[in-house]
């Protein structure tokens, strides 16, 4: 196919050869297979978030770190310049992220360069060799299932081992390769020990995994992993192969009421982004 402007400067610096086919579309990125040689990769070409609220992207930036105080500044204020500064730290999260947990061993794909807002990355594969489904459009058998939940859980642990929670985590942004899932779509990747939302993420992005094979294997969703594994992670505790129970005894204590909101308010806007994930 015809090369995409966006995607022209890596055909020049010789980062690609070929433009294969598009992979898909969303509201964030819009993604190509394409050849380097006798490699098949995919081209993830940034656009300008248009659907996370405010409150959300205070939530995922938070502490983190901006090039300079000129830039900071911009940022709070919302100029047109800090919102271009802001898209450009968004991107490099999932950069960063990918990078950092590539090296942890956790199951991402493979990230190669990073250049004018494209990523160039692994291509996730099937058995087939063709593009991966997202666990979304995959039905389980219960062994499966429970499988898939364990080998997902090992991946959150290991990612929280490296300070990295996802933030985003659900059936909608893990690809079903050869080999297993592989976890995608890092931008709202934040860090464990600086964000104070962290904890509320992780139990999030586990609970998101337990409600969803919990479908396959019901006996899944009498399980409890989100606080068991943040709590042995702030006892220092937690290492990739520790192993997990399913099972912990919550503190009694009074109702923190704005938590309750909060996990309101994130539970309406993940069910607004399911349904656009399910329209494209």
């Amino acid at each position: 196919m015809k090369t995409p402007p966006r995607l022209q400067s890596l055909v020049e610096e010789g980062l690609i050869d070929t433009v294969v086919r598009q992979l898909m579309s969303g509201k964030e990125a819009m993604v190509y297979v394409v050849r380097r040689g006798d490699e098949t990769l995919c081209a993830k070409i940034y656009k300008e978030a248009t659907n996370r609220s405010f409150r959300q992207a205070v939530d995922y930036t938070e502490n983190r770190k901006t090039k300079n105080t000129r830039q900071a500044r911009a940022m709070a204020k919302g100029t047109r310049f800090g919102r271009q500064a802001q898209e450009a730290a968004w991107q490099s999260a999932e950069v960063d992220a990918l990078y950092r947990l590539a090296a942890a061993g956790v199951r991402v794909p493979q990230p190669h360069n990073f250049l004018d807002g494209v990523l160039l990355m692994e291509l996730v594969a099937n058995a087939e060799g063709d593009a991966a489904p997202r666990l979304n459009d995959v039905s389980f058998t219960a062994e499966e299932a429970r499988a898939h939940h364990a080998t997902l859980l090992t991946e959150v642990v290991r990612m929280l081992c490296a300070g990295v929670v996802h933030g985003d985590l659900s059936e909608f942004n893990i690809l079903l390769a050869q080999d297993g899932p592989v976890i995608i779509d890092l931008p709202q990747a934040v860090d464990a020990a600086g964000n104070n939302h962290a904890k509320r993420m992780l139990l999030r992005d586990v609970g998101n995994l337990r409600d969803f094979f919990g479908a396959f294997a019901p006996d899944l969703l009498s399980t409890d992993h989100g606080p068991e594994i943040w709590a042995l992670y702030e006892q220092g505790a937690l290492t990739p192969d520790t192993a997990l129970t399913g099972q912990f005894k919550h503190a009694e204590g009074p109702v923190d009421l704005g938590a309750v909101i909060r996990e309101i308010d994130d539970a309406q806007d993940e069910e607004m982004m399911r349904r656009l994930r399910m329209q494209q």
